[in-house]
């Protein structure tokens, strides 16, 4: 190996280190605002009660 080819190589590494720190902080960015959106979407749902609301309160550990 001489020396362009060295050269060559540290500045191909150094480049595909820049762009793979870049992807995890879009992946980061992309995960935040999912979380940010579903946990939107779920405080937006009503609290579900049975329609019975004797059902399902007790737990038999005898059975």
């Amino acid at each position: 190996m001489d020396v362009s080819q060295i050269a060559s190589l540290s500045t191909s590494l150094a480049t595909a280190e820049t762009a793979d720190a870049v992807n995890i902080t879009m992946l980061k960015k992309a995960l935040d605002l999912q979380s940010s959106t579903m946990e939107g979407l779920l405080s937006a749902l009503p609290p579900t009660l049975p329609a019975n609301p004797n059902i399902g309160r007790n737990v038999n550990t005898t059975a």
